[in-house]
């Protein structure tokens, strides 16, 4: 063990921070690196990579090629995290998702989160501290998810001593928080406004499945393999695919992936709905796809991902009505008009994309 961790320490970065936006400007490209661990830089690493590609398109990556990117607890912090930050820039035209490495996602690391061990975020020397696994457990479920209320900066503590102390239930209901932390790094890929890529090779396992379901497009290899992995487990799918499954297979399909946790491969999940299609390079795909997104309006981008998901098992006159709603925000605004002028061979620059979630 010794070794192995003397191995690990000479491959981490030297330059790190815990749960902040780090930006390192390179040729064209910026990194921005996410990592739940604090104050030890030694023992650092990051578990999501941001890339900032050309116009607008920004790359994450599962950092944790070592273990095919198995979600541990900071996996599912930085994913959240990234998640966050990525929504309220609006200089973000499209994201595209991949893992680093062999695999996209392998699932949840059930080796890490039952040990009782972990790195001291508090030391700032190398030790570890004992974290009961039901700690773990309910910090995945507590409901709304423990970061989602530092995120806001409204933790219960900060109202400690308050006559008017805000509830649990009170803060749920005003930041519109209605997952845990185990559905957050899944589904709030579907509250970003800008279409999310999801590339996926090697392995897309449980966990990883329902990370790849939060996206708006999903793009395979061929051999990939796929699977609702927690019937090995006892389990139920508890990451938002009870949302987003139902949006892109029959019930019986989905009944028969989750009962079963049959591996299918990229060719077999695009027959049955799970990826949008199969192709030899799906990175290359989804950075074709994502510029020709980008040339699109962003209102029109962020309006048509808002709609859909609002209305995909609405009743009819819910749909129509929100189809109304949204359109009337559209008309005669100034990316409306701009995109039309294309049509024209006026070449009219896009503004700063509406907010369609209040």
């Amino acid at each position: 063990p010794n070794k192995r961790k003397k191995q690990e320490m000479n491959t981490l970065p030297l330059i790190t921070v815990a749960r902040k936006r780090i930006t390192v400007p390179i040729p064209n490209l910026v990194f921005r690196c996410f990592s739940s661990s604090a104050n030890n830089p030694s023992m650092n690493q990051e578990r999501v990579t941001i890339q900032h590609l050309p116009n607008g398109i920004h790359h994450v990556q599962l950092n944790r090629p070592d273990k095919l990117n198995a979600l541990d607890m900071d996996m599912f912090r930085a994913l959240a995290d990234a998640a966050r930050q990525l929504k309220k820039d609006k200089s973000v035209r499209a994201i595209i998702m991949s893992g680093k490495g062999k695999a996209f996602c392998t699932g949840l690391d059930v080796k890490s989160i039952v040990s009782p061990w972990s790195t001291d975020e508090s030391s700032q020397s190398k030790s570890y501290k004992f974290t009961s696994p039901t700690a773990k457990m309910d910090e995945l479920l507590e409901r709304p998810s423990r970061s989602r209320r530092e995120y806001q900066g409204q933790d219960e503590n900060d109202n400690e001593g308050n006559e008017t102390q805000e509830t649990v239930q009170d803060l749920y209901k005003r930041v519109s928080a209605i997952g845990n932390l185990a559905q957050d790094i899944a589904y709030l890929w579907r509250d970003i406004p800008v279409p999310v890529i999801a590339v996926l090779n090697g392995m897309c396992l449980g966990g990883g499945l329902q990370l790849a379901l939060g996206a708006d497009l999903r793009y395979a290899t061929q051999d990939c393999k796929l699977s609702v992995m927690e019937a090995k487990w006892g389990l139920i799918p508890d990451m938002s695919a009870s949302i987003t499954m139902r949006e892109l297979v029959r019930i019986d399909v989905a009944k028969e992936l989750t009962f079963t946790g049959r591996i299918v491969d990229g060719v077999e999940a695009e027959r049955l709905g799970l990826v949008t299609r199969c192709c030899e390079n799906p990175m290359e795909e989804a950075v074709k796809w994502a510029e020709m997104i980008v040339s699109r309006s962003p209102d029109s981008i962020a309006a048509a991902k808002m709609l859909y998901q609002r209305t995909w098992v609405s009743s009819e006159k819910e749909c129509l009505e929100t189809e109304t709603q949204i359109q009337e925000r559209l008309l005669k605004s100034w990316n409306q008009i701009a995109a039309s002028a294309k049509n024209f061979g006026i070449n009219a620059p896009y503004k700063e994309r509406q907010d369609f979630d209040d």
